[in-house]
C-alpha cells in the first residue's frame, strides 16, 4: 500500500507539472521570426509612416498665439504648409502665402515614427525666435490620430528690448479630425514657480 501511495503522489505531481507547463506555453506569445522583424523592416514606413505620408501636400494654416495665460490672442492668417515625405519623416515647410498680411513665419520641421524605439520623434527650426534646433519625443506609441511630443526644457530670450532669458517647458499635440483637417497645439509652462500650463500657440490646418 505504501508503494501504491507513492506512485499515486508521483502521478498527481506529474499531472500538475504538465498542466502548469502547458498553461505557461499557452500564455507565452511566439517569438518573432526573422521574416517578421529585420533591420531592413525597421526602415520601412509601416502603419505610422503610411499615415504620415497621407498628410503630404499643401495646407492652409491659421495660427493663434497667446503670449501668456489669459492674454488677448494674436491671429496670423495666410500661412501655407508644404508637406512631403523624406524617408520616414514628414517634412513641413511653413511660410507666408504670396498675399499674406501680418507677421511672417519661416519654419521647417520633421515628424516621424522610430520603429526601433517605438515612439514619435520631432525636430523643428523656427526663424522667428532665437531658440535654436528644437527636438522632441513622445513618451510612448501614441495613436496616429493624436500624437503628443515633449521637448527638453529650453530658454527663450524674453520679450521687449532687454534679453532676460526665460526657461520653459513645452508640449506639442497633433490632433487629426479628418483627412483634410488637423490642429497642432503647443502648451507652455514657464519656470516661474507657478507651474501654470497654457495654450500658447494653435495651428489650424486645412488641406487645399
Amino acid at each position: 500500500m505504501h508503494n501504491f501511495a507513492k506512485l499515486g503522489l508521483f502521478a498527481a505531481a506529474t499531472t500538475i507539472l504538465t498542466i502548469f507547463s502547458n498553461s505557461v506555453h499557452a500564455q507565452t506569445p511566439p517569438a518573432p521570426t526573422a521574416t517578421d522583424i529585420t533591420p531592413a523592416s525597421m526602415n520601412m514606413l509601416g502603419r505610422e509612416g503610411d499615415a504620415l505620408a497621407s498628410r503630404a501636400g499643401l495646407w492652409d494654416v491659421v495660427e493663434t498665439a497667446w503670449s501668456r495665460p489669459g492674454a488677448t490672442p494674436e491671429i496670423i492668417r495666410g500661412q501655407v504648409a508644404e508637406r512631403r515625405m523624406v524617408g520616414l519623416y514628414l517634412q513641413e515647410l511653413l511660410h507666408p502665402s504670396a498675399d499674406a498680411v501680418g507677421k511672417g513665419v519661416n519654419r521647417l520641421d520633421y515628424l516621424g515614427f522610430n520603429r526601433v524605439t517605438g515612439r514619435w520623434e520631432y525636430l523643428s527650426m523656427d526663424a522667428r525666435v532665437a531658440v535654436g534646433l528644437m527636438p522632441a519625443w513622445s513618451f510612448d506609441k501614441d495613436n496616429v490620430e493624436r500624437i503628443r511630443v515633449q521637448f527638453d526644457p529650453f530658454v527663450v530670450p524674453g520679450s521687449g528690448n532687454v534679453v532676460t532669458g526665460q526657461l520653459l517647458r513645452m508640449e506639442q499635440v497633433y490632433e487629426k479630425s479628418g483627412p483634410d483637417n488637423e490642429v497642432k497645439n503647443q502648451y507652455f509652462i514657464l519656470a516661474d514657480g507657478s507651474g501654470t500650463k497654457w495654450l500658447a500657440h494653435q495651428y489650424i490646418y486645412t488641406r487645399r
